[in-house]
């Protein structure tokens, strides 16, 4: 349902029966509602679009490039700042950093592989070679793989690892590269964004509430020229 155009067609309807039945109490009130209605929704509709001759229209897509800087400074002024990532990494109510998934995809087959060269240059090297060299002790690949994540998940899982980790991403420098980290991040996805998918975001955004501004214009509008008409 749009807002702006009931009100408006509602103003204009009273125009016209005010007009037709030579109604000036009705006429008059729906030329001021009309006109509040109209006002209203011309400057909102000023914010997105750019009206020649008038002055000042097309805010938010002419001012994109301040939108956007201003849209990064507060991310990183307010959200990401120093005492709030140390305050998230400290906090009683955060979850333990879950490095599971980051082990899962670790590919350990070279850590076996290491491990059997290790064997093949000991002094163990001569006797494994009797036994079928290291051919013999490939099927232990998987099992070793397996187990190695398993001790290295259960490992990530302990508090004293997770503090240890935690007291090395409070450290000065690891906690200015993740700012400077997180601020690329954020200004590359706005320089995504183009000036008239900003205007289409907020627009979406507060047309519902500014629709009522259109709304309340024409009633005002009606009530100020009801009470113009009755003290002619």
């Amino acid at each position: 349902m749009n807002k702006s155009f009931i009100t408006n067609a509602l103003a204009a309807a009273l125009i016209v029966c005010g007009y037709v039945f030579d109604q000036p109490i009705v006429l008059t009130m729906g030329m001021f509602a009309l006109s509040g209605a109209v006002t209203n929704w011309l400057a909102i509709h000023m914010l997105f679009e750019k009206v020649p001759g008038l002055y000042g229209s097309g805010v938010i897509p002419s001012r994109f490039e301040e939108f956007k800087s201003a849209i990064h400074q507060l991310m990183m002024e307010q959200f990401f700042t120093k005492e709030n990532i140390d305050r998230f990494l400290t906090s009683k109510d955060a979850n333990p950093i879950n490095l599971e998934p980051v082990i899962e995809k670790v590919d350990l087959e070279p850590s076996f592989d290491a491990l059997v060269k290790t064997v093949e240059q000991s002094s163990l090297g001569g006797m494994l070679a009797m036994f079928g060299g290291t051919d013999a002790i490939a099927p232990l690949k998987e099992p070793f793989i397996e187990k190695m994540k398993a001790q290295l998940i259960e490992m990530a899982q302990s508090d004293k690892f997770n503090q240890i980790l935690i007291d090395e991403l409070e450290s000065p420098a690891v906690m200015a590269d993740m700012q400077q980290k997180v601020g690329a991040i954020v200004e590359q996805r706005l320089n995504e964004l183009t000036p008239e998918l900003v205007k289409q975001i907020v627009q979406d955004m507060i047309r519902t509430h500014l629709g009522w501004l259109v709304v309340w214009g024409g009633v005002f509008g009606g009530l100020i020229g009801l009470a113009a008409a009755l003290i002619q």
